[in-house]
């Protein structure tokens, strides 16, 4: 008897402690596309991009060039002037993986300039973020927009637009 009393009072425990937890549900990618600042920094970080990717593109063609020029007269070379084009060619290929891994690769410019122009706009929202959840006691949010995935959300629960209203900008 005492240990069904026991396994009801410990069920009768967990169920109460979960409908304790309060919760909401966010949209962050939503939120910052509803910024206005997020566009702007957004819009530079592609133009930049764009641009990077032209200056590489262009030193991938006159490398393209180099390759078949010197497919083109290989034959005619002797081998001192074949080594030493066949350098060129390392060096020249070299410089462009080089260039894309400067500007493109793991922590490279472009990462420094998402972290410039995004990074505190993302703050503002995370910021936001612990204010509504401090103010309306919740116990977690989940970000449906990106990592975790929700199945299902309750609609009542998702709670961008207040993001949005706590940080001045109106919603949809």
């Amino acid at each position: 008897m005492k240990k069904v009393l026991l396994s009801v009072l410990v069920v009768l425990t967990a169920t109460l402690a979960t409908q304790a937890q309060r919760y909401a549900v966010i949209d962050t990618r939503y939120i910052l596309d509803k910024l206005p600042e997020y566009k702007e920094a957004q819009a530079k970080i592609d133009a930049t991009a764009k641009m990077w990717q032209k200056e590489i593109d262009l030193k991938q063609d006159g490398l393209n060039k180099m390759y078949r020029d010197f497919e083109a007269e290989q034959v005619m070379l002797s081998d001192d002037l074949k080594k030493k084009r066949e350098d060129e060619l390392f060096n020249k290929e070299k410089e462009v993986r080089d260039l894309q891994k400067q500007r493109f690769g793991f922590e490279g410019d472009l990462f420094r300039e998402r972290q410039k122009l995004i990074k505190p706009i993302q703050d503002k929202v995370y910021s936001a973020v612990q204010k509504l959840a401090v103010a309306r006691a919740y116990d977690f949010i989940l970000d449906k927009s990106e990592g975790i995935t929700v199945i299902f959300a309750d609609p009542k629960l998702e709670k961008s637009e207040d993001v949005l209203r706590e940080l001045g900008v109106k919603g949809s």
